[in-house]
């Protein structure tokens, strides 16, 4: 197991109720603890108090194109839940294939997705099943040409679940773009993902005329760290927004070195994949280890010597 360096000050303003966020590796087991003193020694954590996130923006959309080029096209109701672009499918392919060949795809117990057109469609061409073939038995994540998308239907079998949350959206308000359609239409679209979470068919959320302020996404973004930790898995993929993923990583970090800040907290392209691990320090959760085991089976005389030499002395 890797452990990077820590001492008892490294996280001086951790809230009591605040999940740690740090670097990690593709193994849940190797972890890099962030601190600015490189002379300190090693900390642990237990193991079944950490659990690994594998965060993931979606992949090109229509609004992308013409937003990078002027800022206000964001405002056009013409990308309205605006869907994946045909680059944005071959950023899908490619990440894709990127997952199962470095093995994590076979990994991820679970894939959490927001419940926007984009996302859903980045979520499910990742992380879902092999070609589809129409069986009475089994629906499809998604069905043939979701969101003017013109892709095959996409199984459900052998993959993880894939579940919609709405605390993961992307920032809210004045932009169409992140505006969602009603919970049915994409019930539609995407018969094998899991929206029961999402308790209002329409988009209360969303304000035509007010924009949700950073604090606010980032307030957005701790509440749904925390609610990471009423899940039992272990490692969850995450397929989301370039504004939340920013404003709620920038809030986390602020005791690390800077270089491992900046690393947290850089702008996604789209379709990135970067893994990071939370820490519950504070007991947010209540998953007891798989993996500890309590010896002394059967039972017998186990003194340690240390203990032995201190009654000596």
């Amino acid at each position: 197991m890797s452990i990077g360096v820590n001492c008892s000050h490294c996280f001086p303003r951790h809230r009591p109720n605040s999940p740690t966020l740090v670097s990690s590796s593709s193994s849940l087991s190797s972890i890099i603890v962030c601190n600015m003193d490189t002379s300190a020694g090693p900390s642990l954590f237990p193991l079944h108090r950490c659990k690994t996130l594998h965060l993931v923006r979606h992949a090109q959309g229509i609004h992308n194109v013409d937003g990078d080029k002027n800022y206000k096209a964001y405002m056009s109701p013409e990308y309205f839940d605006a869907h994946i672009t045909p680059l944005g499918w071959q950023q899908v392919d490619n990440l894709r294939k990127h997952v199962h060949e470095c093995g994590l795809a076979k990994r991820i117990d679970l894939v959490i997705t927001s419940p926007l057109l984009r996302t859903l469609q980045t979520a499910v061409g990742v992380f879902g099943g092999d070609g589809y073939t129409d069986r009475m038995d089994v629906v499809p994540l998604m069905v043939a040409n979701a969101g003017n998308s013109g892709r095959a239907a996409i199984s459900s079998l052998n993959c993880p679940p894939i579940v919609a949350v709405e605390l993961c959206r992307e920032h809210l308000g004045v932009h169409p773009c992140d505006k969602r359609r009603n919970i049915s239409d994409y019930q539609f679209l995407f018969p094998a993902v899991d929206f029961s979470l999402i308790e209002i068919d329409e988009d209360t959320w969303w304000k035509a005329d007010v924009r949700e302020t950073t604090e606010e996404v980032a307030a957005r973004g701790q509440k749904f760290l925390n609610w990471l930790w009423t899940r039992k898995e272990k490692e969850i993929a995450i397929v989301t927004h370039s504004g939340f993923l920013f404003h709620t990583l920038s809030a986390l970090g602020n005791d690390c070195h800077p270089l491992v800040k900046k690393e947290i907290c850089k702008h996604f392209a789209n379709c990135e994949l970067r893994s990071m691990v939370i820490v519950d320090r504070s007991m947010i959760g209540f998953d007891p280890s798989t993996t500890n085991y309590p010896g002394k089976i059967p039972s017998g005389l186990d003194l340690p010597s240390d203990v032995v030499d201190e009654k000596a002395d």
